[in-house]
């Protein structure tokens, strides 16, 4: 049964949206998405500018992490300037107030990590000293672990910002997902999309999320033909790892499910920043219930030392 046929179809929805290109290019496929489904309904973007966006000059870790990006957005739905609210999955927090859902995730595009340089191709290639950016502890902490010998600095800013500092000379090479480049047209720019081996995607990475308030069954039907139940069953696997082991902290941490026939594989990481420590585990289960895979995972990589890593790291 359509949940959405217990509904009278849409007039019109308003989605909150950061105003940066790449968040405005997923509100818009989403938008494009609604009219299809809804070709009578009015889709309308409210371009809002969040915390995240303004405080540029630190790390997230420093101001309070990713939910920067997603409080005024939230408090558009709350007032009710706005029905829903497009998110990249990885900037969700893991905790999010009962009074939000997430009412979908759409289909994943490469949920890897992608090496973009002027200079070179491999993060092999890159010689001692040489300065890499990235605005991620996670990746900050892999590329310590992997490359000692290599400069790992902040990199903040829209993802045009974070290229044009790179060909300022700012950077020998950054780390971004490759998701955002591939979405934005910029797929060139990639040099080399990092395997899952040498760089653990963050938890949702590559994914788009739709929030809605939980009192709005209206909106969660309208919405549901858009979720993508694989990719749901792998970033709900995904979140729950990073629930488990850092709630609301900025750790690094780095959790990715692949969906291998009825099967979820998942895998994870904690480690300290400068990668000296790390605990690693992975595992395979169906999937019918992410959630627990994800708990079970995370209590692996407390028996892997994932306690005292996020001990010393007061999470």
């Amino acid at each position: 049964m359509n949940p959405a046929a217990s509904f009278p179809p849409p007039e019109r929805i308003v989605i909150a949206t950061r105003e940066s290109r790449l968040a405005l290019w997923q509100a818009e496929h989403v938008r494009s998405l609604l009219q299809r489904l809804y070709p009578q309904c009015r889709v309308e973007l409210l371009g809002m500018t969040t915390r995240g966006d303004q405080i540029l000059d630190r790390p997230l870790s420093k101001v309070g992490g990713k939910g920067l990006f997603v409080k005024e957005l939230e408090t558009a739905l709350l007032d009710g300037s706005a029905d829903l609210a497009v998110h990249s999955m990885k900037d969700v927090p893991m905790q999010m107030e009962p009074e939000f859902s997430l009412v979908a995730i759409g289909p994943r595009e490469v949920p890897l990590d992608a090496l973009v340089s002027s200079k070179y191709a491999r993060l092999e290639d890159i010689p001692p000293g040489g300065v890499v950016g990235t605005s991620s502890l996670r990746r900050e902490a892999q590329l310590h672990a992997r490359y000692p010998y290599l400069a790992v600095t902040p990199l903040r800013g829209n993802l045009d910002t974070r290229l044009r500092k790179l060909d300022e000379g700012q950077f020998d090479a950054i780390i971004l997902a490759a998701a955002g480049l591939k979405r934005l047209g910029l797929g060139e720019r990639i040099r080399a999309v990092l395997p899952a081996e040498d760089s653990l995607p963050a938890a949702g990475q590559g994914a788009l999320g739709i929030e809605a308030l939980t009192s709005r069954a209206d909106v969660a039907a309208w919405l549901a033909p858009l979720n993508d139940p694989q990719t749901a069953a792998c970033v709900r696997a995904e979140r729950a790892v990073s629930r488990a082991l850092a709630g609301s902290c900025e750790v690094p941490l780095g959790a990715y499910a692949e969906m291998q026939g009825n099967q979820v594989y998942l895998r994870g990481f904690v480690a300290s920043p400068d990668g000296t420590r790390m605990a690693r585990a992975e595992l395979i289960a169906v999937a019918d219930d992410p959630e627990a895979l994800g708990l079970r995972l995370a209590d692996e990589l407390r028996r892997q030392g994932a306690t005292e890593i996020l001990a010393a790291l007061g999470g």
